[in-house]
């Protein structure tokens, strides 16, 4: 862990030997950000970026193995247009910014979601910073684009069934494992922490067979306004549950 940069006295709290390995975020609140502000609202999609870089920088130094950020969901199509575009600017220069970075602090670039429904120069920037950071293996960043967890599991569901019709599988060797290999988040562990800034208290179509243990965190705060203290407040949250797998405290003692 790369500590000496982090300067929060909430440092001492955190047990170093009990973090995370997974990290899901819903960034909410941009809007409301800007409209407090008196600002458009895609001023708000800007200053989150500010956000995204805080979060990320953090969870490096932490050696956090995994954080996912739901940056787009398919419902968000319905946004009027002005915003659509916006919103794929921002992941535009994002990805174009942050290439250098995630190469230097070995930092894998990874995506879930409908990717083939953004526009194709976005596509073809996705594939691009992929590939040149398909061999880093300090954390895995993820953003979830055009995503939604119904269609996830309704698309997994649709890939199993043309693989049994096919022969290539029974449906006597399905079973969890077999159902997760479908997933695009099959290469990352389950998360351990969902965090959903903004005060709203809903999952929003997000990670639905991901989080089914999940620790969920909620907090008012706004996402431009989410430094690194209120991630490490989450994470001192999250080391203070009992996480039990629906086994009871006994049996949790015992193993």
């Amino acid at each position: 862990m790369n500590l000496s940069s982090i300067s929060s006295p909430l440092l001492e709290k955190i047990d170093l030997t009990h973090m995370p390995r997974h990290i899901a975020v819903i960034m909410d609140g941009n809007g409301r950000w800007a409209k407090k502000n008196s600002l458009p609202r895609i001023q708000g999609h800007w200053e989150g970026v500010k956000a995204v870089d805080r979060i990320v920088s953090l969870c490096r130094k932490l050696d956090i193995e995994a954080l996912t950020l739901y940056s787009f969901s398919d419902e968000n199509w319905n946004r009027p247009p002005v915003e659509i575009n916006t919103l794929m600017k921002i992941l535009d220069q994002f990805l174009k910014k942050e290439l250098k970075r995630m190469k230097t602090e070995n930092i894998r670039f990874h995506t879930i979601g409908q990717v083939e429904e953004l526009p194709l120069e976005i596509q073809e920037l996705i594939a691009y910073t992929k590939n040149c950071t398909k061999d880093c293996d300090g954390m895995t960043l993820t953003l979830a684009l055009s995503y939604g967890g119904r269609q996830e599991i309704l698309k997994t569901v649709q890939q199993i069934a043309t693989k049994i019709l096919s022969g290539e599988l029974r449906v006597v060797d399905i079973d969890h494992s077999v159902f997760e290999s479908f997933l695009q988040t099959n290469s990352l562990p389950e998360p351990d922490l969902l965090i959903r800034t903004s005060g709203e208290m809903r999952i929003s179509n997000f990670l639905l067979y991901q989080i089914a243990y999940t620790e969920l965190y909620y907090t008012k705060v706004l996402w431009p306004e989410f430094k690194e203290d209120d991630l490490l407040h989450a994470i001192i949250d999250f080391q203070k549950r009992e996480r039990r797998f629906g086994m009871t405290q006994e049996q949790i003692i015992k193993t």
